[in-house]
């Protein structure tokens, strides 16, 4: 069972909001344990900025929690700074304290000491600017997990999108559609929303690549020669998968109404809909991972930082996900044993 796991939040950029979210959630109890990886002084500094009574209890890998915290009070696993921190400026010295917030959460997960982590935004920037090569969370932790391939997914209330490529410039897209490359993202999204959503029988939307996923060979050939035969060779072994779809129809109430996750083929492609439909309440989610992580949607808004004017909806969102990812990996767990 989870509830005897605690969950742990990392709040990312010292200088960001991430603190700041961290002091704001504990206003009120979580369902589930919860532990920030910060440094406490840090937060009691941030608190008194914002003005804040939040108290702050000691956790220690010899004693974790096994109940959630009062409201107003929030667990911490101290970890030490390298430089003072100022609100809102960023400083490089502190980039080794944000690789080991997010070392702990990971090995912790990976030890089964945690039932999943949540993560506040990185600067990427300031990192590498510390001469860590760094290119984010989902890189990060899949070499901390051993992970060869992982997938990003955006999830928000009604709609769920993961995305076959990532960060590629757009005259690179179309070269990285493979079917090897799209096989692999199809297993691990289908395979998790199986493992680590509860969803027994996950229906799979699949854009096209092309404008009116290729017009029949009129507007490209990638859907004729690659991802249609992909996915029939896929439902074969009974994945659900509608596709490849027009991507400028697909996103309608009439294809989502019954759809448990789109696969989209790019990063433009999916991800302004998701962000439309559910900016600042969104969660980013890493699927093929063998723990439990999810993500805010947004940055670290150096400009925000301690200024009490941020909102904590993509946080909460990212909470409720992971206590659900986490409650049915647990519930599969127990079906199998």
């Amino acid at each position: 069972m989870i509830a005897s796991r605690p969950f742990v939040l990392t709040p990312g950029e010292p200088a960001g909001i991430g603190p700041d979210l961290c002091l704001l959630l504990a206003r009120t109890a979580q369902p589930h344990t919860l532990i920030a990886i910060a440094n406490a002084d840090l937060l009691a500094e941030r608190a008194a900025v914002l003005g804040m009574d939040i108290r702050l209890l000691q956790a220690t890998p010899d004693a974790w929690p096994s109940e959630p915290a009062p409201a107003g009070s929030l667990y911490v696993w101290d970890t030490p700074l390298q430089a003072p921190v100022t609100a809102g400026r960023l400083d490089p010295r502190n980039a080794p304290y944000v690789l080991e917030t997010l070392t702990r959460a990971g090995r912790g997960c990976l030890d089964g000491a945690f039932a999943g982590m949540i993560t506040a935004p990185v600067h990427k920037g300031v990192i590498n600017e510390a001469g860590i090569p760094f290119s984010g969370h989902t890189e990060f932790l899949a070499e901390l997990t051993h992970t060869e391939q992982v997938v990003m997914m955006l999830a928000t209330r009604g709609l769920r999108v993961a995305l076959v490529t990532t960060h590629l410039p757009l005259k690179d897209v179309a070269a990285a559609i493979t079917s090897e490359r799209l096989e692999r993202v199809t297993r691990i999204l289908h395979a998790d929303l199986v493992d680590k959503f509860g969803i027994a029988q996950p229906r799979i939307l699949v854009c096209g690549l092309n404008p009116h996923a290729g017009e029949s060979g009129h507007l490209g050939r990638e859907e004729i020669e690659i991802i249609a035969p992909t996915l029939e060779r896929l439902r074969t072994e009974g994945m659900n998968l509608i596709g490849p779809l027009p991507a400028d129809t697909l996103f309608t109430p009439k294809h989502l109404e019954h759809c448990d996750a789109v696969l989209a083929m790019y990063h433009d492609q999916g991800l302004p809909v998701l962000k439309y439909k559910g900016f600042g309440a969104a969660v980013n989610v890493t699927l093929g991972l063998p723990i439990v992580r999810t993500s805010v949607d947004h940055g670290t808004a150096l400009d925000l930082a301690g200024s009490g004017r941020i909102d904590t909806g993509s946080l909460q969102v990212a909470l409720e996900t992971a206590y659900q990812m986490a409650q049915a990996a647990s519930r599969k767990l127990q079906a199998a044993s």
